[in-house]
Order: structure tokens, then sequence, then C-alpha cells
């Protein structure tokens, strides 16, 4: 294990109990997410592959407890936390806030107002890192059948969860961060995912 995280077996056992409770796409989401994280992190200056691929891996742990909507990300920083993992739970805390205020995600809360406000508590607290941008970015490049550019994901979140007036501000910031990558990496990081460029020009 690396610092805050399981190694990569626990990790893997972990998705498969959480999988085991509540099966469903976002179990090939995660290991997309994953891939897409060991991908670019071997391709920029300051970001380790495993770790990220484990990050991945863990960054919906959450589900575990659904079906379930956006509570998912207070319940992944629970359990992992009490793992004894504070990175892999600070990720699945921070990877839907490419802008860190409750405000951005879309739909309605489907937990209670105190775990709520308990989460505006620990994202408020949250100290950002690369990892976490790389997470927030990989989430958005990956749907549960492939890898997809950020248009396309955007859509698809937009779709099953509605839009507010943040939204527009929170579909900017992941184009931002899109492109932050691009620079990093030296490289436009469609290029790195499999398939995804073959499908786009198909």
């Amino acid at each position: 294990m690396t610092a805050g995280l399981p190694d990569p077996a626990t990790a893997e056992r972990l998705l498969r109990e959480a999988e085991a409770l509540n099966p469903g796409g976002w179990v090939a989401h995660s290991r997309n997410v994953a891939q897409a994280a060991r991908l670019i992190a071997e391709r920029h200056p300051a970001l380790d592959p495993v770790r990220a691929h484990t990050l991945g891996l863990l960054h919906d742990l959450g589900r575990r407890t659904g079906p379930n909507r956006d509570r998912h990300i207070l319940d992944g920083h629970d359990v992992l936390l009490s793992l004894g993992y504070p990175d892999a739970a600070r990720i699945a805390l921070t990877h839907s806030f490419v802008i860190p205020d409750l405000a951005t995600l879309q739909g309605e809360w489907d937990g209670t107002p105190a775990e709520w406000a308990r989460l505006g508590e620990l994202l408020a607290a949250a100290r950002m890192t690369d990892e976490d941008r790389l997470l927030q970015l990989c989430d958005t490049l990956a749907l549960a059948d492939g890898f997809c550019t950020v248009q396309e994901r955007i859509v698809d979140v937009a779709l099953r969860y509605s839009v507010n007036e943040r939204t527009p501000e929170k579909w900017r910031a992941k184009l931002a961060l899109k492109a932050a990558f691009d620079r990093e990496c030296g490289v436009n990081i469609y290029r790195l995912l499999p398939g995804l460029c073959e499908r786009l020009l198909a």
C-alpha cells in the first residue's frame, strides 16, 4: 500500500465487493476511469500511474450503498476513511467537484439535510491536489461502455441529473481542465484513450 491508499489487489477486491452489493454500469465506468487515469498519469510529469489507477477504481465506491445519487460521494468518503485510506476517501469526495461548491451538483440531494451540511464541511476542508484534478477529469472521460469526450459525458450527466444555473460554469471548468492536462502532458489526452479517436472518426 502507498500512503493513503490500498494496494491494487485490495482496491480490486473492494470494487468487486461493492459490485455484489449494488451491481450496475458504475463498475465498468470505474474501471474505465481507472484506465484513463493510469494512461494520463504515465504522460504527466507529477503523477504516479499506479496510484492514479487505484484512485480511479475506488472513486465511486460509495455506490455500494445504492441505488443512490450524489449521496455516493459522502458514502464513498466515509467507507474509505473507515478502512484507513484517507487519500482515496478524499478523491471519493472531490471527484464530483471540479468547482469546489455544493451548488454545482446537478439534481436533488438524496441524503439528509445533516449529511448535506457535513458534505459541505468536508469539501471546504479538502486540499485539492493534481490527483484530485486528474480524477475529476477522468470521471468526465469515461462511460460504462468506453471512453468519451468531455462534451459527451456532460450531456450524459445532464440527461440523468438535470441542470441548474451553475451548470454552464461547471461545463466550462471541465473543458478548461481537459485543456490544462493537454498542456501538462504535451498531447491531446484523447489520443491516450484506446479506441476514442477511432470511434469519433468512424
